[in-house]
């Protein structure tokens, strides 16, 4: 595991509550917006979201820890980069603008699947999101953003299905849920970016 504090770091903030997120119905049409903070009150007013998966060329796939500021799931792990488009911005660009914010990459994201789901951290919030599901590869060494991100580290998929197994509890509930989803629907793309491009 490479800690985020023993690497190169910075600290700026690039999130806030009152950033507008995007309203959708269970066909993911837009249907107003509301601020970040009341969408996840409760139990959770469905928005867009979008959940990116990093692999290098060894086939690894990059983790995250989220920041110990996080609201909900803090100190969890969880996969590449999860965040909301804003209002007006495409999932795409949503997608780029968070990878480079939270870790100082960039990558050539492929758009995989999407789905509804409902998750509830504790009584006072939650996540019901509309969430785009991403693929991509970078091999740079990522730059941690601490407001965001508490430690990275990039792990082999037969390592990460294993503690997913023995310690469920340590990951966020959407990451989990999606990676069953690529292992088992989605196997086939999966094995393309999972793949240890060095050894071809």
């Amino acid at each position: 595991m490479t800690e985020a504090g023993s690497s190169a770091v910075r600290d700026e903030i690039v999130s806030f509550p009152d950033e507008d997120l995007i309203l959708v119905n269970d066909q993911d049409e837009e249907i107003g917006h509301l601020d970040k903070l009341k969408c996840h009150l409760g139990s959770g007013i469905l928005h867009r979201a979008f959940s990116l998966f990093v692999f290098n060329q060894q086939g690894e796939l990059l983790l995250q820890q989220r920041s110990s500021d996080k609201p909900l799931w803090p100190l969890y792990w969880s996969n590449t980069c999860c965040s909301h488009p804003r209002r007006g911005e495409s999932v795409d660009y949503a997608v780029n603008r968070r990878l480079q914010q939270e870790l100082g990459l960039s990558s050539k994201a492929e758009f995989l699947y999407k789905f509804k789901y409902q998750a509830q951290y504790d009584q006072t919030g939650a996540e019901h999101e509309l969430c785009w599901v991403y693929l991509g590869r970078c091999d740079a060494e990522p730059v941690a953003n601490t407001t965001e991100v508490q430690a990275w580290r990039f792990v082999d998929p037969a390592q990460l299905s294993a503690e997913l197994s023995q310690h469920p509890e340590r990951f966020t509930p959407w990451f989990k849920m999606e990676w069953q989803e690529l292992n088992s629907t989605h196997a086939d793309k999966l094995k393309q970016y999972t793949r240890n491009l060095r050894s071809l």
